[in-house]
């Protein structure tokens, strides 16, 4: 019996995605080849600007009224002439709106900037531009890729996640990052994937479980266990408590613990373990470390693995999945996978594929069970 929930939908959705990349590949080749390289080579341009409207926090400021530039930049404590420029390159990005001269409201984008919003992205964007994370794409990218090194070690001295150890601050702006995860994939996780065939999630890796909690939600005859790290874990109790609703978290558990370790045994078939968004950021040596201690976890209690991550085509990548695998070159040893690598992977840890779940949304889950 399949997992696959809305498999109509579903084939809909990828159809539509497709289309989606042809027409920005149309986009980019239909231009003159110089003109096109130069695009791509000052893009960064773009990214600033957003970065720098997102630390002046210019979309909170607009608010839900237009405002004059004296006005914006008053309140963001900038000089005006320079906000103006700023928000004027941004407009014609379609970040921001300039509804007369010099004189700006948000936009549909630029509302996802402001810290009002329940969906923002905010926290996205000043992690992946901050100093930590932009400095070794542009110091030591080149120098990573000759000698098969992370870009961010070879800045930093250490690898990511002792970063996020060492560094309380950047490491709360991750955890906010990782919930803009959430909102770019969306909820179809919940939906798209049967979860009533079971009675209890282990979330592995979890951060502040919004996701498991979204499933509960869904289905309230399930429990959860979510386990990380001890200061995210104690981050998720203390956003939960003000966040939740009291029966809701009485159905889940926050345990702090490291997988790299050992993970906590399944007691019968009606559990599943959540991975998700964990083992791209990791080696093939960590990955198998993990699934096999995910393995020793169900034994032969028939309880299965969702595995919710990436997964690459063999051959002409999009632009969104090929970007994400280098960011993951960047900053980690890990890496998005091809079906044929996760597939590798399973194998070497005793564990099979049973069933490839798409979504309405970017990743798949990949379901395995421990009878190879």
């Amino acid at each position: 019996m399949t997992f696959q929930k809305n498999p109509v939908s579903v084939r809909l959705f990828a159809k539509l995605m497709q289309g989606v990349i042809w027409l920005q590949r149309l986009v980019g080749r239909s231009m003159p080849p110089p003109f096109r390289l130069m695009q791509i080579g000052s893009a960064f341009w773009q990214s600033r600007a957003l970065y720098v409207a997102a630390c002046l926090d210019i979309a909170t400021i607009l608010g839900d009224k237009p405002l004059s530039i004296e006005v914006i930049a008053t309140q963001a404590n900038a000089q005006s002439d320079g906000v103006y420029r700023l928000l004027r390159m941004l407009a014609a990005m379609d970040v921001f709106e300039e509804i007369s001269p010099k004189m700006f409201k948000n936009s549909a984008l630029s509302n996802y900037l402001r810290t009002d919003c329940p969906k923002n992205v905010r926290a996205m964007i000043l992690m992946h531009n901050s100093s930590a994370m932009s400095r070794p794409w542009f110091e030591q990218l080149e120098a990573g890729i000759r000698i098969g090194e992370a870009p961010f070690k070879i800045v930093h001295n250490q690898d990511f996640y002792a970063y996020l150890d060492a560094d309380a601050e950047f490491d709360a702006l991750f955890a906010q990052a990782m919930d803009s995860v959430e909102i770019l994939a969306g909820d179809r996780y919940v939906n798209d994937f049967d979860w009533g065939r079971f009675d209890r999630i282990i979330d592995i890796g979890g951060s502040k479980g919004s996701k498991t909690l979204a499933i509960l939600q869904r289905y309230p005859r399930l429990t959860a266990v979510v386990i990380d790290r001890k200061q995210v874990i104690q981050l998720a109790v203390d956003y939960w408590k003000d966040n939740a609703d009291a029966d809701l978290l009485s159905r889940v558990r926050f345990c702090s613990g490291d997988f790299l370790e050992s993970i906590p045994a399944a007691r019968n078939n009606k559990d599943i373990y959540l991975l998700s968004t964990v083992l791209h950021g990791l080696d093939d040596a960590q990955c198998t470390q993990v699934l096999r201690h995910m393995l020793t976890a169900i034994a032969e209690t028939g309880a299965r693995i969702a595995v919710m991550e990436l997964v690459i085509p063999e051959i002409h990548a999009d632009l969104a999945s090929a970007a994400f695998d280098m960011q993951m070159f960047m900053a980690t040893r890990g890496k998005e996978r091809t079906l044929s690598e996760w597939k590798t992977l399973f194998a070497k840890s005793g564990l099979m594929l049973e069933e490839l779940v798409h979504l309405k949304s970017i990743g798949k889950i990949m379901i395995l069970d421990g009878y190879n």
